[in-house]
């Protein structure tokens, strides 16, 4: 249900918008993006899992504000994002 650390390691890189960046919205969108996917397995298997679903509920909606501040900030940017990490928009 998590992420390993070499994983996280390597969103960090990827989408890192400086070196030593670990808080940009890109890195933090791409590492809830990961949670929500591995999550969403977990819950194909686990449909009566309640704590697991509304843990799920909050990153969807953590990561929706955080793709509305991009948004609002530069569309560029946004469109770039969601592109990279296949979100449907």
């Amino acid at each position: 249900m998590s992420i390993t650390a070499e994983r996280k390691v390597e969103l960090v890189k990827e989408y890192a918008t400086k070196p030593g960046d670990t808080g940009s919205p890109e890195v933090q969108v791409a590492l809830l993006t990961e949670r929500i996917n591995s999550l969403s397995l977990h819950m194909q298997g686990h449909h009566k899992d309640v704590s697991s679903r509304r843990g799920l509920l909050t990153m969807v909606a953590r990561r929706r504000k955080l793709l509305d501040y991009v948004k609002r900030v530069d569309e560029a940017r946004y469109q770039e994002l969601i592109k990279r990490l296949n979100i449907r928009r």
